[in-house]
């Protein structure tokens, strides 16, 4: 069957460069397959790569295990979820285009239909800073940022070059707390792990791109990712309106989360409540909830966008939020396929991701103790649950699904 990306004279012909079996499924299909995955999967980015090669090289061989090692290691290269992007391209690689929309919407339908019906209780409710429930979500949320930290801090500021870029990062976000701080922050570490950097462990060697996308599509997906990072700002700026404002704000904060979901945390932070759209509170409820949904870590955007309606619509402003924050991903994926190749041997371009990825380690810590700490712990109950969750994830391997409701219904029971 033929590859609806390529012409026909311009479609690549079967071998080792496309990394396994052409495209030859039906969007239907990634849909359906997707979904259960969307509905099952819990346990963050590293867990869905596991389930995701379980689905698709393993039970249904719908791509080699080199083609999938490849996939890996470029959505680990770009900013974005990587496991959003993985599911992307494979649903690019089996139907299409339509196929990496059927992907995605179907592994992020689910969670973000529920953290969007968590968003209109809260509003119903209200996040009352004394309930229960929510001490023991925003200690839970203590624990979780905590793991994702010391997990991070581990894979990518080990070394004495790339933790002193990670501290920097740290000191520079505590000290000048915003937005543009933290995106200065990653330029800086990119530029100083370009320079200065000395090794980055090269990547595994695997076949060639594993998705056939035509070079000038590429040039133009990149191209659009630029465009939007520089004129939504002015978009909004001219008009004024809610919904330029919150796409812009989502679409930075997508093109920017560089080693994994949980860096989104301190961008969409700085966004929202730095902006005074959501309250401290709410924002860590919903953090919190997202650790208990299957999906991706960045449909928490879903939830925010449902406390910022637009045009008195909160599902309108939920669409806005989790369209903005998913779009960098998808241009970018598009964009760097037939460049992969040249991008992961370039030893120059590997060592500003690591530095990027040093960087986000510091924002990340920062947001930990700001607002994720000071607003998470404030008693010694809230402090002694926030421990009991940082062991039951790091030591005990408890799922964070798991723990994010035992503290909540702990936190209702008990304080």
């Amino acid at each position: 069957m033929s590859s609806p990306l390529d012409s026909p004279d311009e479609r690549p012909s079967r071998g080792t460069s496309e990394g396994g079996p052409e495209t030859g499924g039906t969007p239907w299909e990634v849909f359906r397959v997707f979904l259960l995955l969307g509905l099952t999967s819990f346990g963050g980015p590293v867990a869905h790569l596991g389930y995701f090669r379980d689905a698709f090289v393993v039970r249904r061989g719908w791509l080699s295990e080199s083609a999938y090692a490849d996939l890996v290691a470029l959505c680990q290269f770009l900013p974005g979820p990587a496991s959003s992007q993985v599911g992307m391209a494979i649903g690019l690689r089996r139907a299409g285009y339509a196929g990496m929309a059927a992907a995605w919407v179907a592994f992020t339908l689910p969670s973000a239909l529920l953290l969007v019906a968590f968003a209109l209780g809260v509003r119903a409710l209200g996040a009352e800073p004394g309930a229960g429930w929510l001490l023991g979500l925003k200690a839970a949320a203590v624990a979780v940022v905590a793991h994702a930290v010391l997990g991070m801090a581990t894979n990518l500021a080990s070394g004495r070059r790339r933790a002193t870029i990670a501290v920097s990062a740290l000191v520079v976000v505590l000290l000048l707390p915003s937005a543009l701080s933290q995106v200065a922050a990653i330029a800086v570490g990119a530029l100083v792990g370009a320079l200065w950097l000395t090794t980055v462990p090269a990547e595994k060697e695997v076949t060639g791109p594993a998705v056939p996308v035509r070079r000038r599509t590429a040039l133009a997906c990149l191209a659009a990712f630029a465009v939007l990072l520089a004129g939504l700002p002015v978009l909004a700026a001219l008009t004024g309106g809610t919904a330029a404002g919150m796409a812009d704000g989502f679409y930075r904060a997508g093109s920017l989360v560089f080693g994994g979901g949980h860096v989104v945390l301190p961008l969409l932070e700085a966004e929202v409540v730095g902006g005074g759209a959501v309250d401290h509170e709410s924002f860590l409820a919903g953090y919190g909830a997202t650790q208990a949904v299957p999906g991706p870590l960045f449909t928490f955007a879903a939830y925010l966008g449902a406390l910022m309606p637009v045009a008195g619509s909160p599902l309108l402003g939920a669409a806005i939020a989790l369209v903005a924050v998913f779009v960098p991903s998808a241009l970018l994926v598009v964009g760097a396929l037939p460049f992969w190749e040249r991008m992961r041997t370039d030893p120059r371009a590997r060592r500003a991701v690591a530095g990027a990825g040093a960087a986000v380690v510091g924002i990340l810590a920062a947001a930990l103790y700001d607002p994720v700490f000071t607003q998470g712990v404030v008693s010694p109950a809230t402090m002694a649950l926030a421990a009991v969750a940082f062991v039951a994830l790091a030591v005990w391997r408890a799922p964070a699904w798991a723990v994010v409701l035992a503290a909540s219904a702990i936190g209702f029971l008990l304080l």
